[in-house]
């Protein structure tokens, strides 16, 4: 089944130079009318090669508990990773239409190439096209869903999962200590080495009212951890004291959000951020967001360190294949 790709959508619209009704957003949605211009603080940057790693845990936390992301430098990922990652998803979304359909999603599996499906009853549709694969660990794995054009695409995902592991577990220890818990129990609480990575690539082409649409609208991940790369062109928005600001582009930085399960283990003692996706009239935006998520089966509920009389669980206990069920049908938690 063919359908519209963004991308189609997009250049399409380059011509008339306006963009089909149902991308367009309600006012309250508009980022046009509701982004914030006026002086604003900076989303935190931690730089994890600081020689004093208290000073590292204590900014991470301050960090995930006022705004739930922060951007990580020198985290040991080395740039030519990042950009040889980057270089193989562009030449992927620049290949002819149907290379692209190749791996395009089936029913009932969150793998392949894709466009969101709304009805008029959801409301508007997202200004985006994404491929989503499993990267880790390789028991999730399935090969038919990743491009075999560009020909290096699988090495350059390999590549980039073996230095993004470390520094996972190293985020996880680091957010664990902050919560004066020992170093292993986020991490074991989130699925231990089976915690999965799963990358989605964006791709949000120019579009000729960026007022009007949203790549993807507010939202928080259901993942435990977020650590994302974007390309040069500025998108990411987050929320802060009821504004929606930009993120500042740092090269090479990775930008780290806490995703609904850290806040569920942790009783609401750091957050889970509240962002969207903005797009540009000119230029493509792009980025790569791994989910670092628990098993499906795994139980993840406030760890009991964090419950007490004078603190009742904030959250309920569930799988997590259920809390995604809920999560992606807009049912009640």
């Amino acid at each position: 089944m063919e359908m519209d790709r963004v991308q189609c959508v997009a250049s399409v619209s380059k011509e008339a130079k306006t963009i089909p009704a149902d991308f367009i957003r309600s006012v309250n949605e508009q980022p046009g009318i509701t982004t914030f211009h006026g002086p604003v603080p900076e989303v935190p940057v931690v730089d994890m090669a600081n020689k004093n790693r208290d000073q590292i845990i204590a900014e991470i936390v301050k960090a995930s508990e006022e705004w739930g992301i922060f951007q990580a430098v020198n985290h040991g990922i080395p740039p030519e990773a990042i950009q040889q990652l980057q270089r193989v998803g562009r030449e992927f979304f620049e290949l002819p239409q149907e290379e692209k359909e190749k791996v395009a999603m089936v029913p009932g599996q969150l793998e392949g190439y894709g466009t969101k499906m709304t009805s008029k009853q959801e409301g508007p549709k997202n200004w985006v096209d994404f491929l989503f694969n499993n990267i880790w660990p390789p028991s999730q794995i399935n090969y038919d869903f990743w491009p075999k054009n560009p020909p290096d695409y699988r090495n350059a995902n390999e590549e980039y999962v073996k230095y993004m592991i470390p520094l996972v577990d190293q985020l996880l220890e680091y957010l664990s200590l902050g919560l004066g818990l020992d170093g292993n129990v986020l991490k074991a609480a989130s699925g231990g080495d089976d915690l999965r990575y799963l990358l989605k690539i964006n791709y949000y082409p120019p579009c000729p009212c960026p007022d009007l649409a949203l790549g993807v609208p507010a939202h928080t991940d259901m993942s435990a951890i977020t650590l994302l790369v974007p390309n040069e062109v500025q998108g990411l928005q987050v929320f802060k004291d009821d504004h929606w600001i930009n993120a500042k582009y740092i090269p090479n930085a990775m930008i780290i959000h806490i995703g609904d399960q850290i806040e569920i283990l942790s009783n609401g003692k750091y957050k889970s951020v509240l962002h969207r996706s903005t797009v540009k009239k000119d230029e493509t935006r792009m980025s790569w967001p791994v989910f670092c998520e628990p098993p499906a089966d795994t139980v993840i509920g406030p760890l009991p360190q964090f419950v007490s009389d004078n603190n009742p669980a904030k959250f309920k206990a569930k799988k997590y294949k259920d809390y995604q069920y809920c999560k992606l049908n807009k049912i009640p938690q």
